[in-house]
């Protein structure tokens, strides 16, 4: 398992196994986001039975299926609501951690600097360096 912390309480991860659950536990989760729609995954993987696996050790589980054609603001401030409600460190997963990534980015402007976005993606290994000009408008409408 390939977990990128991003920031104290987000965590960005590729795709997640049932098998992944106990250390994603042990490093505090209390969360895990499946941003990842179940048509791009094969069976054993889809999020049903990693709900099953997370719950059975006491994380929340949360879907908010993603897609680049998907990510609009309405769907971004859904996955931030799930993200802000949890009750502890959040993992959300897909097929890289990209778009989670993105995700995040998108509800965090207007909150957070831009650069502080985009130096925590990168520290998490994402470059988000191509979203400035959308994470600073984003930011600007928000009157931040």
């Amino acid at each position: 398992m390939d977990m990128r912390q991003i920031t104290p309480r987000f965590f960005a991860a590729p795709q997640i196994t049932a098998e992944d659950i106990p250390a994603i536990k042990a490093a505090g989760v209390a969360m895990i986001l499946c941003n990842r729609p179940d048509e791009e995954v094969p069976p054993g993987y889809r999020c049903d039975d990693i709900r099953d696996a997370a719950e059975a050790e006491g994380l929340g589980f949360a879907v908010q299926p993603l897609t680049h054609q998907t990510m609009t603001p309405d769907v971004i401030a859904r996955n931030t609501a799930l993200m802000n409600g949890a009750e502890g460190p959040v993992l959300a997963y897909c097929a890289s951690g990209t778009r989670s990534t993105i995700a995040w980015a998108l509800g965090s402007a207007g909150t957070m600097a831009v650069d502080d976005i985009i130096a925590a993606a990168r520290a998490g290994g994402y470059d988000l360096t191509n979203m400035r000009q959308t994470l600073e408008m984003i930011a600007a409408q928000s009157g931040n």
